[in-house]
C-alpha cells in the first residue's frame, strides 16, 4: 500500500485520480462508501465488483479513511486479504503514519509519502526529479510574487485573483477548525485552538515560549503542547528544532513553528523565511521518501544568540546551511560564517528574495556564498 497525506485541498484526491483514470475511488465522506467500508473488506470486494475477471491489479483508492475509528483494522484487514490482487492508495488529510484512532499495527505493510503545495520547480518542471539537485533555470517573476501572495495551494495559486483567495481561505479555515479538528481529536474548545492557530500566525519562525501561549489562552502548559501536536498531525503547521550535536552550548529542546499554507502570515519577513522552511522541508521530505538517503530540517541557535535559520543533514551529517534575507545585503552573515566553519557543511547559502536570478548552479559553490532565492528554489524538489 501507499500512503499519500498532505495538507487539506492541497491536490490529494486530484493527483491520485491522474494515476489511473479507471481507478475506484471511495471516499469515506460519501455515505453510500462509508457504510460499504464499515461492513468489511469481502463486503467492498463484493460490492465495487472486484472479483470479476480483469480486475486484478486494479487501483483502489481509499480517501479520507482515517475518519473512521477502525480504520487500520480495516485497512490490515483488506491488505492481508487483498493486497496481492490490488493497488491500495490510501489519501488523507491527517497524518496516516502516525495518527491513532486505533491500535492496531500498519507496520510493514504500506509507504508513506508526503504531498506539499507547489513550489517553484514545480511551476517549471512536471517530471519527478531523479537526483537530489536540478540543474537551474530561469521562471517569471510573477510566479515568485504569486506564490508570496496566493501560497502554494493549485486553486488559489492557478487563480491569482484575490477575491477568489479571500473567499477559498474562509471557507477553508472553517472546514478546518469546525470538520478536521472537530471531527478527529477530543478538543471541545475549538474556538481557543483557532485561537493558538491564530497567534502562530503572528510567531512564525521565533522560539516557542509554551508558557507565554498557555498565559495567553488560559489553558496549561501541557494543554498547549497538545494542541499543537494536534496542529502539527492535521498540518495546519509543521516544527523545526535545533540541531545541537558537536555546537558548543547550543539549544537543545525550543522547537520554531512554521506554516503549511505560508499566505496567512502577515509579517513579510516572516512570510519569505516561511516559504523558504516549507521548500527546504519539501525536499527533505521527497529525498527522504524517494530512498535517496535520511534527510533532516533543523535551525541553529547557541547560548551565545548565534542563529542560523536552516540546517539540512543527509544521514545524520550536516550538509546544507540557509540563512534568509528579504533583501540583499553587504556581507554573508558572521553567524552563517561561524556555523559554516565550526559544522563544515558541503554548502552554505545566504538567500536573498529580492536578488536577480542568476543562472548559475548554487551547488557548485563549496564556499558560503549570497544566493538568489530564484536560483536556489529552482532547484529544489
Amino acid at each position: 500500500m501507499a500512503f499519500v497525506s498532505g495538507p487539506r485541498q492541497v491536490g490529494k484526491t486530484t493527483s491520485a485520480q491522474m494515476i489511473d483514470e479507471n481507478a475506484l475511488y471511495i471516499n469515506w465522506d460519501n455515505q453510500g462508501d462509508r457504510l460499504n467500508i464499515t461492513k468489511g473488506p469481502d463486503n467492498l470486494v463484493r460490492v465495487y465488483n472486484l472479483d470479476a475477471l480483469g480486475k486484478k491489479d486494479s487501483l483502489i483508492i481509499l480517501d479520507e479513511i482515517h475518519k473512521y475509528g477502525k480504520w487500520k483494522q480495516f485497512l490490515k484487514g483488506f491488505f492481508d486479504s487483498y493486497g496481492t490482487d490490488f493497488k491500495i492508495l490510501v489519501t488523507g488529510s491527517a497524518r496516516l503514519n502516525i495518527y491513532k484512532k486505533s491500535g492496531d499495527s500498519l507496520m510493514g505493510r504500506y509507504f508513506n509519502y508526503r504531498l506539499h503545495p507547489l513550489s517553484v520547480a514545480e511551476t517549471i518542471h512536471s517530471d519527478l526529479i531523479e537526483k537530489e539537485i536540478r540543474e537551474p533555470q530561469n521562471f517569471p517573476d510573477q510566479t515568485m510574487k504569486d506564490l508570496l501572495e496566493y501560497g502554494g495551494f493549485p486553486e488559489p495559486f492557478l487563480k491569482a485573483d484575490k477575491r477568489f483567495y479571500n473567499r477559498w481561505r474562509r471557507l477553508r479555515t472553517e472546514q478546518f477548525f469546525y470538520e478536521d479538528v472537530r471531527d478527529l481529536t477530543n478538543v471541545q474548545e475549538i474556538s481557543l485552538i483557532e485561537t493558538l492557530a491564530e497567534i502562530l500566525k503572528h510567531q512564525t519562525g521565533q522560539l516557542t515560549n509554551y508558557s507565554s501561549l498557555a498565559q495567553d489562552l488560559n489553558i496549561s502548559v501541557d494543554t498547549v503542547k497538545r494542541w499543537l501536536v494536534i496542529l502539527e498531525r492535521l498540518y495546519y503547521c509543521y516544527s523545526i528544532r535545533p540541531y545541537f550535536v558537536n555546537i558548543p552550548k547550543s539549544l537543545r529542546k525550543q522547537p520554531k513553528y512554521f506554516l503549511w499554507d505560508w499566505s496567512l502570515i502577515p509579517d513579510k519577513g516572516a512570510r519569505h523565511e516561511n516559504i523558504v522552511a516549507s521548500h527546504l522541508l519539501k525536499a527533505v521530505h521527497y529525498w527522504s521518501d524517494a530512498g535517496f538517503g535520511d534527510y533532516g530540517l533543523f535551525y541553529l541557535r547557541d547560548k551565545m544568540k548565534r542563529e542560523v535559520d536552516f540546517l539540512i543533514t543527509r544521514d545524520n551529517t550536516p550538509w546544507i546551511l540557509v540563512e534568509v534575507k528579504s533583501s540583499s545585503s553587504k556581507r554573508i552573515s558572521p553567524h552563517l560564517e561561524y556555523f559554516s566553519h565550526i559544522l563544515k557543511t558541503d554548502h552554505t547559502f545566504q538567500i536573498e528574495l529580492n536578488a536577480d536570478y542568476v543562472d548559475e548552479d548554487c551547488f557548485s559553490v563549496k564556499r558560503p556564498v549570497k544566493v538568489p532565492a530564484k536560483t536556489l528554489l529552482s532547484q529544489l524538489v
